[in-house]
């Protein structure tokens, strides 16, 4: 079995303020080390479970973030950003078996976490097909794009809630809850004791319950908090203004939609 893994910082047990995921402030280390326990305790579950090959996407901010010597030696670690339409899912193919999540947090416009945004702090909100979209649902068409089923996330409450609504399959774990600017987080070794467990307990159950079908056409919809971007990002092929702070775009092709956000999404 074949596993792939894509790691944010945000969904992290107790990440909090933005210092917490910036790795130029001294916070940032304590935040770093628990998503590395958490990733690396998703590896333990899945070689638990089976898997004899494991990749994680470090996937937040730079891409640098993990300690690679703490995570399991069947791992194989991508780390920064290739610039492929992929982004959080880098190197994600049809040759894998199943597909987590950890870390991951609650989409742009929502209030559930204070750390709360949907791939970029500049974007006020992403809708696909007029849903409100999270990194988490956009991660899982991405794996729908290859017929990898999404098994697993761990994150805040209001993106678990999100994953179970979508994929209702899905284990989940969650870290913790938003309230207002603070969190009400579990304690941070509980958090990896019960991702280890729910990536096995996920991995040993049905998979093919947890593919994502993907629609036959996508209608998007990107906010900006400044017009400015929206300006330049209507220019993208395809795209257009919907108002000065608004761009749309269609597509019959996710792929085509993860182009779109990589050039308009900065």
């Amino acid at each position: 079995m074949k596993i792939y893994i894509s790691a944010d910082i945000e969904g992290v047990t107790g990440t909090t303020h933005p210092d917490e995921a910036n790795k130029k402030q001294e916070d940032y280390k304590e935040f770093r080390e628990q998503m590395t326990a958490e990733v690396a305790a998703a590896c333990e579950g899945a070689l638990a479970a089976g898997a004899k090959e494991v990749w994680v996407k470090d996937a937040h901010w730079t891409g640098r973030n993990l300690f690679a010597s703490k995570l399991p030696r069947e791992v194989r670690l991508v780390r920064d950003w290739s610039k492929h339409p992929y982004m959080m899912m880098q190197e994600l193919d049809d040759s894998f078996d199943a597909a987590l999540m950890v870390g991951y947090h609650s989409r742009a416009a929502s209030d559930g976490l204070p750390l709360a945004h949907t791939l970029s702090g500049s974007v006020a909100h992403v809708k696909v097909n007029d849903r409100y979209a999270s990194e988490f649902r956009i991660s899982s068409y991405t794996a729908g794009l290859v017929r990898v089923p999404v098994v697993f996330l761990s994150g805040d409450a209001g993106v678990c809630e999100e994953a179970k609504a979508f994929i209702p399959g899905v284990g989940v774990v969650p870290t913790m809850r938003g309230v207002g600017s603070s969190t009400v987080s579990i304690h941070p070794g509980l958090a990896v004791e019960r991702i280890r467990a729910g990536v096995e307990e996920a991995l040993k159950g049905d998979l093919a319950r947890c593919r994502v079908e993907l629609p036959a056409d996508f209608s998007i919809e990107v906010r900006y908090k400044q017009h400015t971007n929206a300006y330049a990002a209507g220019f993208y092929p395809g795209a257009r203004l919907q108002d000065s702070y608004t761009v749309v775009y269609d597509a019959s092709d996710w792929f085509d939609v993860l182009r779109f956000f990589l050039f308009a999404i900065d």
